[in-house]
C-alpha cells in the first residue's frame, strides 16, 4: 500500500544554495533537480525540528539527537510509496517500511548533543528512531534501519 503524507512541510522545493547533503529519488513529486529532490543542510534545518534523548547501541550513554522528522523530509519531496531504501556514504543500504515514518517518528538527525555531526561521528545525517519510546524499537531490526552517514533515500 502506498502511503502519502500531507503536512505543513509540503511546499514548493527550492534549489539548494549550499552543498547537497541528501538526495531523494524514486516516487517523489516535488523534484528540484531533474527527477530528484535534493536538500542542503539549510533546507533541512528550515523544516520543523524534533529533539529527543535516547540510548543507542553506538554510544555508551544516552545521547540527544535533533533534526526534522523523516515524514516531514519525505513530505517536502512529495514522496509516497511503501518502502524507503536509505543509502549511506559508504553504500550501506537498509530498507525502511514507509509507514515507519509515521508509526515511530524517526528523525533525520543533523545534531548530536546539540553539535553538528562530522562524517567520523556518523554524520552529517543519521536516521534515528526514538528507541526509548517503545520496547519493540530496541531490537536489531530497528537498529539496522538507523542509517548513519545518510546520503540518499530511494522511495519505492
Amino acid at each position: 500500500m502506498a502511503v502519502a503524507f500531507c503536512s505543513a512541510a509540503a511546499f514548493a522545493l527550492d534549489k539548494p544554495a549550499g552543498k547537497v547533503v541528501l538526495t531523494i529519488s524514486g516516487a517523489v513529486s516535488q523534484a528540484n533537480n531533474g527527477a530528484t529532490a535534493v536538500f542542503d543542510m539549510a533546507m533541512l534545518e528550515k523544516l520543523p525540528q524534533k529533539t529527543f534523548t535516547t540510548q543507542t547501541p553506538w554510544y555508551p550513554k544516552p545521547v540527544t539527537f535533533t533534526g526534522p522528522l523523516l515524514r516531514d523530509v519525505l513530505a517536502a519531496a512529495g514522496a509516497k510509496g511503501s518502502k524507503i531504501v536509505a543509502v549511506a556514504l559508504n553504500d550501506y543500504k537498509t530498507d525502511i517500511p514507509f509507514d515507519d515514518a509515521t508509526r515511530f517518528n524517526p528523525i533525520v538527525a543533523h545534531l548530536l548533543d546539540n553539535k553538528p555531526m562530522s562524517i567520523r561521528e556518523k554524520g552529517p545525517l543519521f536516521i534515528v528512531y526514538p528507541f526509548d519510546t517503545a520496547a519493540e524499537l530496541r531490537t536489531e531490526m530497528y537498529y539496522n534501519r538507523s542509517a548513519w552517514q545518510l546520503s540518499s533515500l530511494k522511495v519505492q
